[in-house]
């Protein structure tokens, strides 16, 4: 496509070049050949630890290939994950959406509202007559961004591979602490966190802003360990949170934060990520995403291990991209194309991955792909499942208190209930 387009386009300024020989006016047949690139706007975000541009280099292949046809332009902006959700509600009220925006699902009812609304498209009948790129992205995956009546409004990563949460460690850490590996049980685990508070050493990396995803992911990972823990993290939106497992989470997310630094409280996922890289907390829960930010100096003392249990956490759907409705035609068919293009160096990123863990690749990407290879349990993301109040604002509120012992389990527990109750009235 590439190649061909750019013939095209060598052509068309050839026939320029003759035009203007001949007398006729060249500056305007050049502006007219420019104005026939598609601009494809979209924000992305800047990872506020590293000073690197998430998706950049998708944006620049895509840009190459579709040179002369279509030109993705990027708002480059410097925000946490809550800032950008935050960012797209204030975006949708003036109408300033790009043509292309993503983790809507970590919005639950701003999602809704904007199906509701016609503000994305339904992008199940592009899926269907394009079997190519239908069937580069999973039966089961695709199947969780598909809603009860059949629409598709998000493009999700092609694979679960890519998707993966469990836990980074420091190996010279536990080495210290005479830990010789990562623990396979919660009972292991708890063990392996005593060991090294006892020698001086802060177990865990922890925030409790943006609604502590990296407590909340361990928590509900060892809430997946019995048959009714597993089967309360399926559930859509669930009604109550009143019973044993969630309980049992409380108390696990309370007991974490025993082994996490002080300042875990009121930060957010930086100032954790800032401990774990420094050497000064041996373990951070993460997704696979992280290993690109792990830096040279660090890797070899970082290692990749599964949650207790042979558990990762996955949701795909929630890196899902949509395409905003309100867009010409054009624009539009120029950032489906954009999400095709996103579905195929998916696909190519995951076959490099496997390849590199069986040659030249590092230990750390060898330990997801073994990993995720192990045939694990995979825990449903809490952030897909639970109301959008709990997320947004019932868990900034109450886990700070809850982490500091200020609130009791149960007090915790009703807090989550009343979310569910508030959530309704939204609706």
């Amino acid at each position: 496509m590439g190649g061909k387009m750019k013939k095209i386009i060598r052509g068309l300024v050839l026939m320029a070049a003759v035009l203007y020989m001949t007398g006729c006016q060249t500056q305007s047949t050049v502006e007219t050949v420019e104005d026939e690139v598609v601009k494809i706007p979209i924000i992305l975000t800047v990872n506020p630890s590293t000073g690197i541009r998430n998706d950049e280099e998708l944006v620049n292949a895509f840009n190459r290939e579709y040179e002369g046809v279509y030109q993705v332009e990027v708002e480059w902006t410097m925000e946490t994950e809550g800032e950008y959700r935050n960012n797209l509600k204030r975006l949708n009220a003036t109408d300033e959406l790009p043509a292309v925006i993503m983790e809507l699902r970590t919005l639950p009812a701003f999602y809704q509202l904007m199906i509701e609304d016609g503000r994305i498209e339904d992008l199940s009948s592009y899926l269907e007559a394009d079997e190519e790129w239908k069937n580069m992205i999973e039966p089961a995956v695709l199947e969780c961004c598909r809603e009860a009546d059949g629409s598709i409004y998000l493009v999700p990563i092609s694979s679960e591979a890519f998707s993966c949460a469990g836990i980074f460690w420091n190996e010279e850490l536990f080495a210290k602490a005479e830990i010789e590996k990562f623990p396979e049980t919660w009972e292991e685990f708890w063990e392996c966190c005593d060991k090294l508070q006892a020698r001086g050493i802060t177990p865990l990396a922890l925030y409790t802003e943006g609604g502590g995803w990296a407590a909340m992911l361990l928590a509900t990972a060892e809430m997946a360990d019995t048959q009714a823990g597993a089967e309360f993290m399926e559930q859509q939106y669930p009604k109550s949170y009143d019973n044993d497992c969630v309980y049992h989470m409380a108390e696990t997310l309370q007991k974490m934060f025993r082994y996490t630094k002080k300042d875990a409280v009121y930060s957010d996922f930086d100032e954790a990520y800032n401990n774990f890289i420094m050497g000064n907390a041996a373990m951070l829960p993460g997704g696979c995403w992280m290993i690109d930010q792990i830096t040279e100096d660090t890797e070899c003392q970082i290692r990749f291990a599964p949650f207790p249990g042979n558990k990762l956490v996955s949701s795909p759907e929630i890196s899902g991209w949509a395409v905003v409705s309100s867009y010409d035609e054009e624009v539009k068919a120029g950032a489906i194309e954009f999400l095709k293009f996103r579905s195929i160096k998916n696909a190519e990123s995951i076959e490099s991955l496997f390849a590199q863990s069986q040659t030249e690749g590092s230990r750390l990407i060898n330990d997801y792909v073994q990993a995720y290879g192990n045939e694990p349990q995979i825990v449903p993301d809490y952030q897909v499942k639970w109301n959008s109040v709990l997320q947004e604002k019932t868990l900034k509120e109450a886990l700070p208190l809850f982490a500091q012992n200020k609130i009791s389990p149960g007090s915790f527990i009703e807090m989550l209930n009343e979310s569910v109750e508030e959530f309704k009235r939204e609706q």
